[in-house]
This record gives structure tokens, sequence and C-alpha cells, in this order.
């Protein structure tokens, strides 16, 4: 696997697998997808020290924890900052799914922005019927930001690395989003997925709340959209 490629941030990451290298179209729902976006920048300000949960035995279910800081220091990216404030001015502390909830509205534009402005994605316009039809595509510059990001779930569901924190995580949100059977990594969808849910049980109790809370969001968007 190349090392030497810089490690994007856990929403980044989780932006790419969660869309087709080839055409661009998103895997599942947008909203649904925005809403394991927010969960990745959660997880990222609480691994780099900068927010805790209130999490306790006793808590029942994601929508009881809240949110504080940690340490209110700014961490230089402007969507993990803008969570920051959200939670710094926030009175009373957000609960968690509410927070998730609200942080996702535009969530998924301002990701795919930030990664075409950053030389990740590319902006493509792909015309038909004469040019009367018009449709916008984003696609990788270089299919080498989601392929290391799938060697790296690959190499810890088979075991040849220790999965670090921020693997694990993604490992967590892609196996919660049902995005697994797009990974293309085995034909047993569901022993991998099971993997992956195993292996980020084995990490910080904080990151599954997180993650647990983004799969009850993503419960009450379906319950919602069929109703």
């Amino acid at each position: 696997m190349a090392s030497s490629i810089p490690q994007l941030p856990l929403r980044d990451e989780l932006f790419l697998l969660g869309h087709d290298d080839d055409t661009g179209q998103p895997h599942i729902h947008r909203q649904a997808l925005a809403l394991g976006l927010a969960g990745a920048v959660l997880i990222d300000l609480f691994l780099a020290g900068r927010i805790a949960l209130d999490t306790t035995d006793d808590t029942p279910s994601g929508e009881e924890h809240r949110l504080w800081l940690h340490l209110d220091r700014p961490v230089g990216d402007l969507i993990a900052d803008t969570a920051l404030a959200s939670i710094r001015y926030a009175h009373p502390a957000p609960p968690l799914r509410g927070w998730l909830r609200g942080f996702a509205d535009d969530l998924y534009d301002r990701t795919r922005a930030g990664l075409h402005a950053g030389g990740i994605l590319r902006h493509d316009v792909r015309r038909r019927l004469g040019g009367l039809a018009r449709t916008d595509r984003y696609l990788p510059t270089d299919l080498k930001w989601p392929v290391v990001a799938r060697a790296r779930l690959h190499y810890i569901a088979a075991g040849r690395d220790q999965p670090d924190n921020h693997t694990a995580a993604l490992g967590g949100l892609v196996a919660t989003l049902g995005l697994t059977g797009h990974l293309y990594l085995a034909d047993d969808t569901a022993a991998l997925t099971a993997q992956l849910r195993t292996i980020a049980a084995q990490h910080h109790r904080q990151v599954r709340d997180i993650t647990a809370a983004v799969d009850a969001a993503v419960g009450d968007l379906a319950t919602a959209t069929y109703r």
C-alpha cells in the first residue's frame, strides 16, 4: 500500500467510497451519506482531542449523548472548525443525533466543494441529446484516493494490518451505511460487513456511540422518506 499518500480526513474518504469511481453517482441516498459525513467530522474531532461526549454507563442510546468541547482550539480545516464553532455556541450542549441532523444539512455539497478545491475531485460536464441535456459529475482526479482507502480496509479485514483508530472508524461507518458491497473487496459482503463492525467495536466507545447515532439518524431518515 502506498503509505506516502497523505491520509485524507475521514469525511473525505467516506465521500469517495460513497460514490462510483467511474460515474460519480452516489451509492446511497445523498442525505444518508451526509449524515455519515457529519459523523465522520465528529469522529475526527474526537480523535484530535477537540470534543467529548457525556457518555455514561446508563446512557441508553445516542439520542441522550451531548457534545462538549474538550479543547477549544482550531483544527485548521474549514468544515471541522465550523463544527467546533457550532458546538461552542450551542446552549445547552447539543444532543448528538440532533447535531448530526443539523450539521448534515448542506454537508454533502460542502464536502464535495472542498474535495474539488483541493484537487481530489474534478468537475466533468456530460452532454446528451445534441447538447440539450447536461449532467454535472464530480470524478476523482486520481483513482489512488479511493483505492488507498479501500486497500486500508482490505488489509485490516484480512488481518494484514493492525487497525488504527481512523481506519477502524472508517470501516464502522462504511458498514453502518451499507457501503461494504461497493468496496469490491470480497464476494461475501455480509461477512466483510461483520468483520468491519467487529474491528470498529474494539476501538473508542465514543466513536462507537457516534457511529450508532449515525445509524439511528439514517433510520429516522428512511422512516420519514417512506412515511
